[in-house]
């Protein structure tokens, strides 16, 4: 939430606070509060105050997430996303406009103090533990075992046939290695396992694009959002169902109310299967990732996006031909639209899913988050997001430490009374249905009786 770019000072446009203050450059959170429009963004970290507006258009973490925190306290969201806080300081100094008045309390709303005390104390101890140090031998090892699944499918079928079962077992490992080439990009998109970020950076659009065919800076901007306010409409692009779905317990009951009936919301959990699953990648997401590419003219992304191509289609195309290898790569992107869906909504779907709320870190991150109980499997099985509270509260930690950390953090929630659930694997994806079963229910329920 760093960057360079312009403030505004005494007099000029974008500003509501008396010229007293103003002048001193003291503000109140109420001032602050009111500058959370598209062309008028002021946020608070460590009681400094800024002046994003402009430099919202620049920020590589995309200018959506960072206007999800204009009028706010980013303090915490800052200290997440922001491992080097002296390098962003560097970007943060010119859109320096002053600071908190001495009586605001440096938390705004209601959020509790000693919560967030008891968090920046528990940060900083697993910082001094070394947890957020990576292993780049294990993301080499993890690359080497995709890559591996990738130059199996292909010698099965070069040189053992192309039956309807080696072709079968071919896409099952594609699947496979396009799914944990997911995780693998995933790590690379949040963290740098090397110390020369060039490398992280190269090795991020290498893994996103010519192993999976996707674009890094698309899955960045989206998903940084998803992690800044996770579960919160029209801020986490995760929950925006496109009018598909009804999600959670507010937003049935508004739809219900308003007699809104795009889809019969009382059986989404039945045609889930059918537009859920199977078409988020190969169907939505790719459009999304085409359009955007183009659309904000980021050829570099789309170069890496089109050598995955040019490698499958060589590949396979001697084989299976051109309709053949396309039809193959269609069920190849539905399998792992499958493995995607169910390991990432099990965590989240069924958990609280509302408006803004404006909680703090803590609190925001338990309630629409939830752990996977841990086993190798698991752990393989998920790219280690089976530990997905860990996960949210520090994005920027490797995932091979979350297990480490995950008992000081049980411990944490305990002492606050925040609940941290954790669920066998089996009951995760069965929630899935059942919470999508119970917000449909809560729609007809308000549909026809309110």
């Amino acid at each position: 939430m760093g960057g360079g770019g312009q403030q505004t000072g005494p007099g000029e446009p974008g500003s509501s606070s008396s010229s007293s203050s103003r002048a001193a450059g003291v503000y109140s959170w109420e001032e602050v509060q009111s500058h959370c429009s598209r062309n008028d963004q002021w946020l608070v970290i460590n009681r400094k105050v800024y002046n994003v507006t402009e430099w919202a258009k620049r920020h590589p973490g995309g200018f959506r997430m960072i206007s999800h925190y204009a009028g706010e306290d980013a303090t915490e969201a800052f200290v997440a996303f922001h491992p080097d806080s002296k390098f962003v300081q560097k970007f943060l100094k010119p859109l320096l406009i002053g600071e908190l008045a001495a009586s605001e309390p440096s938390q705004d709303r209601n959020k509790n103090a000693a919560t967030i005390q008891d968090f920046n104390n528990l940060r900083v101890q697993v910082e001094k533990e070394g947890l957020f140090r990576a292993d780049p031998l294990f993301f080499c090892l993890h690359l080497g075992h995709i890559m591996l699944m990738e130059g199996l499918a292909w010698f099965i079928i070069w040189y053992w046939g192309t039956s309807w079962m080696l072709t079968l077992l071919c896409a099952v490992l594609l699947a496979t290695a396009q799914s944990q080439a997911g995780w693998l990009q995933h790590d690379f998109g949040h963290l740098s396992v090397f110390k020369k970020s060039r490398w992280n950076h190269l090795l991020h659009k290498f893994i996103i694009g010519h192993l999976k065919g996707a674009s890094a800076n698309w899955w960045n901007h989206r998903h940084f959002q998803h992690h800044a306010k996770p579960n919160i409409f029209r801020k986490d692009p995760d929950v925006n169902m496109l009018q598909i779905f009804v999600l959670g317990a507010t937003q049935p009951v508004e739809y219900g109310i308003k007699k809104i009936k795009h889809m019969p919301y009382n059986h989404q959990h039945k045609y889930f299967f059918l537009v859920g699953p199977p078409l988020l990648i190969p169907v939505y997401f790719h459009i999304q990732i085409i359009h955007t590419m183009i659309s904000r003219r980021d050829w570099v992304d789309l170069a890496w996006f089109t050598t995955y191509y040019i490698r499958y289609l060589i590949s396979f195309v001697p084989l299976y031909g051109l309709f053949g290898s396309l039809a193959l790569i269609s069920f190849v992107r539905i399998l792992e639209s499958h493995w995607f869906v169910w390991v990432t909504q099990m965590s989240h779907l069924p958990m609280n899913i509302d408006h803004e709320k404006h909680q703090d870190w803590l609190n925001m991150q338990l309630q629409s988050t939830c752990n996977i109980e841990q086993s190798f499997f698991n752990d393989w099985f998920s790219g280690h997001l089976n530990f997905q509270i860990e996960h949210h509260l520090f994005p920027t930690m490797p995932r091979h430490n979350y297990h480490k950390v995950a008992p000081q953090v049980r411990a944490l929630c305990e002492k606050h009374g925040v609940p941290y659930q954790v669920k066998p694997l089996w009951q995760g994806i069965t929630d899935v249905v059942r919470s999508l079963k119970t917000s449909g229910e809560l729609w007809l329920d308000a549909y026809l009786h309110k």
